[in-house]
């Protein structure tokens, strides 16, 4: 893998009052390995190749859904690495050609292994049983986060976010929100919105970032994958006004509680804010999926 040579753009949100909201692009990164996968993955596969594996081989872990999965297939397709998704939920071994995000794993060459979510929680167990059949393998963690992951979010980062207040990035395994923190300027607060209702990511991001300033933000909505008739709406005004797609899981639920925040007056007068766009817009389409079997309104997706 590559630093791309091309300057991720930042965007202005225009907002009445004197708050300056900005997104800054990460989604536009790659067309396949979208935003903060592309540099969760970024040290992680070049250490590994560095090693000159004889059978280079990538294992990771996601539900069905998983940008991470998708990710991850694209990469091997692109790197000619043969990859491995341990798929959470055994019931879809038997349907997974429904399923959009599998369908183009499946597409750009990734081999399945469905375990029952019991199995999937008991992640030392798995994780050895693994290494014991594939020793020369490079087995990535869930959500791709561990410490060169964090390394790789550093290139978020660069002159251009130096000068904001607030940086903000949706939370779901901690690895972004600890790099972001890791490397952030000293007077910058950082602001995790957790997409998963676990308290244990403070103390993870804490360990992987060796910082204390970043405040985590309730943004699940109640579960992890949870898509409220409120959210839909958001996303669609939201695009339809500033002309940036959001997914439902990630950016969408963040944009919405910065939106909040600005409106209860938490952040101060003259403040300036950048959230990263950290992708996930893959994962519209099943989403949209699973909105139309419940009879309620899609996710409208801008074309280009």
């Amino acid at each position: 893998m590559e630093i791309p040579d091309t300057l991720i753009p930042i965007t202005e949100i225009h907002l009445d009052g004197n708050i300056r909201l900005y997104i800054k692009r990460e989604d536009l990164i790659h067309p396949e390995i979208s935003g903060n996968k592309y540099w969760k993955l970024f040290y992680n596969i070049n250490h590994y190749l560095q090693q000159r594996p004889k059978k280079p081989l990538i294992i990771t872990f996601g539900g069905a859904f998983s940008n991470h999965i998708a990710s991850v297939s694209a990469l091997g397709k692109g790197l000619g690495i043969q990859t491995l998704g341990i798929i959470r939920g055994d019931e879809l071994q038997q349907k997974w050609q429904e399923n959009p995000t599998l369908q183009f794993a499946h597409e750009k060459g990734m081999d399945f292994r469905f375990v029952t979510r019991e199995e999937y929680r008991d992640k030392e167990t798995l994780n050895w049983t693994l290494e014991n059949e594939f020793p020369d393998a490079l087995i990535i963690p869930e959500g791709g986060t561990n410490t060169l992951a964090v390394k790789g979010i550093q290139h978020m980062l660069n002159n251009e976010t130096k000068s904001f207040d607030y940086l903000c990035t949706a939370v779901g395994t901690g690895g972004t929100v600890a790099g972001i923190s890791k490397f952030a300027e000293r007077n910058q607060q950082v602001l995790g919105f957790k997409v998963v209702d676990d308290e244990s990511l403070r103390q993870k991001v804490f360990e992987l970032s060796g910082r204390r300033n970043s405040v985590l933000i309730e943004a699940h909505d109640g579960s992890y994958g949870k898509i409220t008739d409120e959210n839909v709406r958001f996303i669609n005004s939201f695009s339809e006004k500033y002309s940036v797609q959001l997914d439902p899981v990630y950016t969408g639920k963040m944009m919405k509680r910065i939106f909040e925040l600005i409106e209860t007056e938490y952040f101060p007068e003259g403040s300036s804010i950048l959230a990263f766009h950290t992708g996930g817009l893959q994962g519209i389409e099943g989403a949209n999926q699973m909105l139309q079997k419940q009879n309620r309104a899609f996710i409208n997706q801008i074309r280009s």
